[in-house]
């Protein structure tokens, strides 16, 4: 398979990562739709995707990846399936400080799977590291008990060179 024109993305929950991500990676200044969160903050965060986000990124000199990011609240799923259309593959993040991470994963993935039941997804939690009670063995256990043999990683957002291999590790599924 040729990597021109290749389309990922991004999915998960509002506080995941998902814009962060994007502005770590992305070649130049991402297209954004964040607005402030009507309901105060989350955490540190201010603002959310509306519509979504959209940055092109070149991975080893190869040509242009195309990578959106979904927004994570639920009155914007309608935006789901528009993006998907097309779309090779998905980066599913999951924020580990949640206290509902397995209910998220489970979620997620059947949300991704109604929209595309064949599409790639690799997993990248965030915020292990500031989260105690976090096992990845919780994450990989779901994925058993869904029969899902998907590869799963703990990732910071804000470093490029983490997501860029998060990347390599989804274009590797779909290359496959």
């Amino acid at each position: 398979m040729s990597l021109d024109n290749i389309k990922l993305v991004l999915a998960g929950p509002v506080g995941a990562g998902k814009s962060t991500a994007i502005n770590s990676i992305a070649d130049s200044a991402p297209v954004s739709t964040e607005m402030p969160l009507l309901e105060g903050s989350y955490g540190e965060k201010t603002t959310t995707t509306v519509a979504m986000d959209f940055a092109t990124i070149h991975l080893d000199g190869e040509a242009p990846l195309f990578v959106y990011g979904l927004p994570g609240q639920e009155h914007f799923s309608f935006m789901r399936s528009i993006i998907l259309e097309g779309a090779l593959g998905v980066i599913l993040l999951l924020n580990a400080a949640e206290s509902d991470i397995a209910e998220q994963c489970n979620y997620w993935l059947d949300d991704l799977r109604k929209i595309q039941p064949d599409i790639r997804i690799v997993i990248g939690i965030t915020h292990a590291d500031c989260s105690m009670g976090f096992s990845m063995g919780d994450i990989r256990s779901i994925l058993r008990q869904r029969g899902e043999m998907l590869p799963a990683f703990t990732v910071d957002a804000r470093q490029r060179a983490q997501m860029h291999q998060l990347m390599r590790a989804l274009l590797s599924e779909i290359i496959a």
